[in-house]
Order: structure tokens, then sequence, then C-alpha cells
């Protein structure tokens, strides 16, 4: 097959039969459903679409001129050398919401099909790249949940419905105790639907995401955290107020079924609820499509002299020549700690009884956390407000994870490139 017009200009008829001809045969051998790989720069081989947009991409885009070979479009003579190479076409990426949400979650696994079981599925479609070890069985758990309808006929799946419903729960403000009632009662009304008997099933499932948070207690008067060495201390080192909050005598036991006395477990007077960060970083990564925003900071040629992000200033190109091995893999990530009366909802004429820190990437580029105020990455909520509150108390599970990340670093996939690197 002539393969000559590559390497001429575009608007050429010459170009035009070519690619043509280029695209008759690749969906005729290469083509899932209505679909191919589109080998543009833009796409990189990594993008299924469906001809009209490959046709566009290669006319506002030159062909790879050392794609002469068409191996991801159904060529199968190569070259001597390399005749005993097995190249296995991708899956589709699947159409679904839920089954994308799940295959970004977890990059070292991918699927073609939702009723193949879990042995083959690892057999056949486990990546053997340098990939970080992945929880094939909460995979396939996810998988499941994320296929199974919630009734027959249903325009939403058991896991589209449970985020749906985690949702409602956390825009209200609906307590874990109204959230097993409200699913009670939606149990006890539609039977036949695939719904949890109670709200710490429901949370377990929605925990694979990776979407949980850690409670740790804290002194009421915001003196110390119960947690590290002072785990198990019953009472502020520094102000000596209880752990706990106090309880009526006549509450203090109750009888089991066997007759005996129970012991009430004992409630914290205050609670710091703190989202771990690195978990999160390896989120941002584990997305092919953000992790390509993570290098924006370094792509955009826009350097005008004009201040329209941290890394136009002074301190941010001073920081780059004093910690050089840092700045040289732009994928290593600068935070901006965000504080002081932050109304999470905009709804509340008081910022009192929510007081966050916040934590955002820099390495986005600003339209797109303004767009996804979700790209936050960690979040301190230290509880109730009070007048001594001390920032330091409560930074201190944020310095530590800042602190390992510093000097240790973390491994981390990223699925842009299809590389594990240290972040």
């Amino acid at each position: 097959m002539d393969k000559s017009w590559i390497e001429i200009p575009r608007n050429t008829t010459k170009y035009l039969l070519g690619l043509n001809q280029f695209l008759n045969f690749a969906f005729k051998n290469a083509s899932i459903g209505d679909r191919i790989k589109c080998p543009c720069p833009k796409c990189g081989f990594g993008k299924w679409q469906i001809r009209e947009i490959v046709y566009d991409h290669l006319i506002s885009k030159s062909f790879p001129q050392n794609y002469v070979t068409w191996i991801l479009h159904g060529e199968t003579e190569v070259l001597e050398n390399s005749r005993s190479t097995e190249v296995i076409p991708d899956a589709l990426p699947p159409e679904n919401p839920m089954e994308l949400l799940i295959n970004e979650a977890f990059p070292g696994l991918r699927h073609e099909g939702i009723d193949a079981g879990p042995s083959q599925l690892v057999g056949e479609e486990e990546i053997v790249n340098d990939l970080p070890s992945l929880n094939n069985k909460e995979f396939f758990e996810l998988l499941r949940d994320g296929s199974e309808e919630l009734y027959e006929g249903s325009k939403y799946s058991k896991l589209e419905f449970l985020l749906q419903l985690y949702h409602i729960k956390c825009l209200s403000g609906l307590s874990d105790k109204g959230m097993t009632m409200l699913l009670d009662l939606l149990n006890d009304a539609f039977g036949f639907a695939k719904i949890p008997n109670s709200f710490y099933e429901a949370k377990n499932t929605i925990k694979k995401l990776c979407l949980d948070y850690i409670k740790i207690d804290a002194c009421q008067n915001d003196c110390m955290l119960y947690w590290g060495d002072d785990a198990n201390e019953e009472t502020c080192k520094h102000c000596h107020t209880s752990r706990w909050k106090p309880t009526k005598k006549s509450n203090n036991n109750h009888m089991s079924t066997t007759g005996k006395k129970k012991k009430k477990q004992k409630m914290p007077a205050k609670i710091l609820r703190y989202f771990p960060l690195k978990p999160r970083l390896h989120r941002l990564f584990m997305c092919s499509k953000i992790a390509e925003h993570m290098r924006w900071y370094v792509k955009d040629n826009n350097r005008d002299g004009i201040m329209r992000h941290p890394r136009d200033g002074e301190a941010w190109k001073r920081f780059d020549t004093t910690f050089f091995e840092f700045a040289s893999d732009p994928r290593n990530v600068r935070l901006g700690l965000a504080s002081d009366g932050f109304n999470s909802f905009g709804m509340m004429s008081t910022n009192y009884s929510i007081w966050p820190m916040i934590l955002v990437p820099y390495n986005l580029p600003p339209w797109l956390c303004m767009k996804q105020p979700n790209f936050i990455l960690s979040m301190i909520i230290p509880g109730p407000r009070t007048a001594g509150n001390n920032i330091d108390v409560y930074l201190q599970p944020l310095i530590k994870e800042l602190n390992e990340l510093w000097r240790e670093g973390v491994e981390t996939y990223d699925s842009s490139k299809k590389e594990t690197f240290r972040m």
C-alpha cells in the first residue's frame, strides 16, 4: 500500500485520498463498533473515535510521520525482527459513566464485558507493565455494583443510586441515623430493589472509591489531638479537660439481652475530620485527563510577563532554582492552603459551625479548579469553633503527610504516560 501521502501537505488531493484509504483499511480491520484508535497527535492512539472525528483530527493535525506500519489498525505484516511480537488492542472505553469512574479509579485493570467472570478478566486484561498493586476484589465488586440494575428496567445502577443518595445526604446535612431510617423506608416500600439494608453497608460500598476521611478526637478547647503517641490519653495534657462528653448517670449502664449491665460507649467531646492527602494526590494521576492537566503550568507557553498564576511570580521561579530536583519533574505537586471562615455550603449567615482548612493543587489550571471545586485535595474540619482555636494543633496530620511527601515521596501511577514515578 502506498503511504507516501503521509509526508505531503494536508491540503493536497493525494493526502485526502491516502487518508480515506487509511480510514477504510482501519475500520475494516481494527474497529470496535464504529470506532478506531485515533492516531492524531492530540489523541496519541489513546482515544477511540468515530470516522468523522478521526478524519477531522487528521486534517487539522498531521498524520504521525513514523507510523508507516499500521499495527494498531489491522496491519499484521510487521518488520522481520518483530514478527513474533503480539499486539493486543485495548478495549473500547465504556460509555457508562459508572464504569468509566471505576476504570479511572483502578487504572491497572480493564474489562471488555461485564458478563465475563473475574478469572477471565484477571487473566486476559491485567496490564503487565509497571503498575501499582491494586485490590482486584474491590475492582470487581464495584464493577458488579456499577453494572447491576437497581431493579429491572431502572435507569440507575446500584452504585449510581448509592452515590446519588450519598450526595443528597452530604448536601442536606442528613445524619447517619437519618440515612439509615431512609434506607429502611425505601427497603420496606420497594422490596424488589437492590437497596442496602443500612447506611453502614452503603458506606462500605462507597469507601472502595477512596472517598473516606479520618476521624481524630480533639480537646474541646483545641489544645491537642488524641493522635499518635497521645491516642490513648483520657484527658488533655494542657487544660486537663476530659476527652469525652459528659453523660447522665442514669444512662451510663444499659441491660443487654443476657441480663448483664452493658457499659455505654463514650462519645468524644470534639472530633477532627481529616481528608488524607496521599490517596487524593494518587487519584489526580489515576485520571488520564487530569494527569495531563497536572503538567499544564509547564506546557502553557504564555510568558508575556503578566501575573495570571503563581507560576508567573518571582517566588515560584526562585523556588525552582533553589530546589532544582523538585522542579525537574512538573508532576511534583505544589499546594495552596486556604483557611479562616470558609463557608463550605454558602448557605449559613455565619461561619462558626464549620471551620475547614482546604488544600488545592497549583499544578492545575485556574479555570479547571474554578469549574471543578471537587479538586480540593485535603480538608481539615475541626468541628464547632471556639474562642481558643489553635491552627497548629489541627495542622499536625497534614504537616506529617507533607513532611513524608517532601522527604521521601510516594510511588504514583501516571495514567496519561502509563508509568510509575516518585511524586
